[in-house]
């Protein structure tokens, strides 16, 4: 099959997919001039030395102490040559010259040496303060991240911008680092040079410049083109990505060999590789290009500098002795700037990824809540909805619409309806996970809105019809829901895997709880999506919160543990399963029989509460509900026989 046959509409996004808004800045960055791009260096340079002086103020300070000894070094060391040239051709027999120009030898190789200590200190400082920052920037992103609000995760765009920060944006900090330490000694040593010719001769300071300036200008045009092109191609580099992973992801593995979707998908891989690959040989060739030009004035300004240190010797403006030092000026001060060079167009480079860093802290914390003093009520008696509507980021429509409830203390209370109605986006609005874009979440008459969120998450357990699968131990599985409780001989761990139906799912790994629970470690295992749901029944009983939210728990278990799970679930709400007072409950299904005892079911549509009572009290009503159960029993029915 050729790929002609694929490629005539993209699959995975489209093409015409705009930049992420979070993109603004870097498409500003990228398109302003480059004397602008380049005026704001320092600000990046500061977050990054901001991240050093948290990660060490020691090593940060020695690392610039370091830095400016060296370039003091270099200084002394280029007038010990200027002393060491005099006295050597100075008039004279040769052996006394080379006598009297030995102390100054000795003060340049002396130089020289001190110059090559503190470079390998320099060095070593640096090694070890790179991975402090790394460390600290690392640490500083995922505390964030780990605070921001449930909602963000909704949003598309930042979902991008968390994998850009942490891999791009995340890798430029290090890079940045070396960087800096590099520009920073490497101007002081240019400062030395240039003054040290400066005070052989004034026209040899911008001689000195002139020749690698240039250079500098055009690698870092260079560096500008590559960020151009990187922002241009942002959205196309995410399809690539996506479509790599759904080409090697084990969980699409056996659907894209069973469908024969794998030639499909693979050529649109390559087709947006392909126009990703002719753009940057585009953005190559036109980089070798700007360095071409860069490097025949560099040349051209090298050629310019020794012709007026010629002319200079020649009208006797310099003498001989001096000419010599100002060519070991001319020659380091090149080295140091070509290493400046080097380092501004590294940290240039940097910066401009950096952006994404800084980018998804101010982001995230944009999108955390506020700190508050107010603490949510701890095991409240009621819960209250007043006119809740509720619209996902970048959605035209609300997901929930003028929704007026109230749930009182150990109910069983049950949220049905079609799917997209509008069920789990209730459940978290009554757990705080969302806040409400319209009215008001109230326990016990305090507006969730106003609290500590963490507050409120202490106090709530989900468990969800996709659980978390966490790679880690059967036994930490569940236990992670409340990892700090204190639990003497697993009594209360034994009691939520009974309850759940975990402990079945236990007695049949190798090494029962003890079994790591991913086939990504050696002798892991994976479970079926019923026995997931089991263990993530048993996380929730095991947190033990006042209000539990069960959002399809049973949807991949089999009738007997469906059944049985409900049971467990209702028991536990009326009974003593809790220390103190009972358990508020939210179930969430499709399966109707399960609920029938329910204390309150809502029934749902398109966002609103259509109806709501007990199941005898909707039968009675004969709406929605009714219909719907009628629907479900049905199925069970015997046809009659002719």
């Amino acid at each position: 099959m050729t790929k002609t046959q694929f490629a005539d509409a993209p699959l995975v996004g489209v093409d015409e997919m705009t930049t992420p808004k979070w993109m603004t800045v870097d498409q500003q960055v990228a398109n302003a001039g480059l004397w602008r791009t380049l005026l704001a260096l320092p600000a990046g340079a500061r977050v990054v030395v901001g991240l050093a002086w948290h990660a060490s103020r020691r090593l940060t300070i020695l690392t610039a102490v370091l830095a400016v000894a060296g370039g003091c070094a270099t200084a002394f060391g280029l007038l010990a040559t200027a002393d060491a040239l005099t006295m050597l051709l100075a008039q004279g027999p040769t052996p006394q010259r080379v006598v009297s120009a030995l102390p100054a030898v000795g003060l340049v190789v002396a130089a020289l040496a001190a110059r090559a200590l503190i470079e390998s200190a320099t060095a070593t400082a640096q090694a070890v303060l790179k991975p402090r920052v790394e460390q600290i920037a690392r640490d500083k992103a995922h505390t964030a991240i780990a605070r921001v609000d449930l909602i963000a995760f909704e949003d598309s765009e930042y979902a991008d911008l968390i994998r850009q920060g942490l891999q791009r944006g995340m890798g430029s900090i290090a890079r940045s680092v070396d960087a800096i330490t590099s520009v920073s000694g490497a101007l002081i040593h240019v400062g030395a040079a240039v003054s040290t010719a400066a005070v052989l001769h004034p026209l040899l300071a911008p001689l000195v410049l002139l020749a690698v300036v240039p250079d500098m200008w055009a690698s870092a045009r260079a560096a500008k083109l590559s960020y151009q092109s990187y922002v241009r191609m942002v959205s196309r580099h995410l399809r690539t990505a996506i479509a790599s992973e759904l080409l090697s992801d084990r969980d699409t593995a056996a659907e894209l060999r069973a469908g024969t979707a794998g030639p499909a998908l693979l050529a649109e891989y390559r087709r947006i590789s392909e126009q990703i690959t002719e753009e940057t040989s585009r953005v190559e060739l036109a980089r070798a290009r700007v360095r071409l030009v860069g490097r025949t004035i560099a040349g051209a300004g090298m050629g310019v500098a020794f012709g007026v240190l010629g002319l200079l010797l020649y009208l006797g403006a310099l003498p001989l002795a001096m000419a010599g030092t100002a060519i070991v000026a001319m020659r380091m001060a090149a080295a140091a700037l070509s290493q400046t060079m080097v380092g501004v167009n590294s940290l240039y480079e940097n910066i401009l990824y950096l952006e994404f860093y800084t980018n998804l802290l101010t982001q995230t914390e944009q999108r955390t809540r506020p700190p508050s003093a107010t603490r949510a009520p701890t095991d409240p008696r009621e819960i209250t909805l007043r006119s809740v509507s509720f619209t996902y980021p970048d959605q035209d429509e609300p997901a929930v619409r003028e929704v007026n409830l109230t749930i009182r203390r150990g109910q069983v209370v049950a949220l049905v309806g079609e799917n997209g109605s509008g069920k789990s986006t209730v459940a978290k609005l009554i757990t705080g996970l969302y806040l409400p874009t319209a009215g008001q979440v109230r326990w016990d008459g305090v507006d969730l809105s106003t609290v500590d969120e963490q507050s409120i998450y202490r106090h709530i357990a989900m468990v969800m019809q996709d659980p978390a699968r966490w790679p880690m131990t059967a036994r930490d599985n569940i236990r992670i829901g409340r990892i700090e409780r204190v639990d003497p001989n697993d009594l209360v761990f034994a009691a939520a895997a009974r309850e759940s139906g975990a402990d079945t799912v236990i007695d049949e790994l190798p090494y029962r709880e003890r079994t790591v629970l991913s086939r990504r470690f050696t002798k892991g295992r994976d479970l079926s999506g019923g026995q997931w749901q089991r263990i993530s029944v048993a996380r929730g009983l095991y947190r033990d919160a006042p209000i539990l939210v069960a959002d399809e728990p049973t949807a991949a278990m089999d009738a007997r543990a469906e059944h049985a799970v409900f049971q467990s679930l209702q028991h536990l709400s009326r009974g003593n399963g809790r220390s103190a007072g009972n358990r508020t409950t939210i179930l969430i299904t499709h399966r109707l029989a399960n609920i029938r005892h329910a204390d309150k079911i809502i029934v749902m549509d398109r966002g609103r509460v259509i109806e709501e009572g007990t199941h005898a009290e909707l039968m009675m009503l004969a709406g929605t509900y009714a219909h719907m159960f009628g629907l479900q029993a049905a199925a069970y029915q015997l046809e009659p026989s002719n």
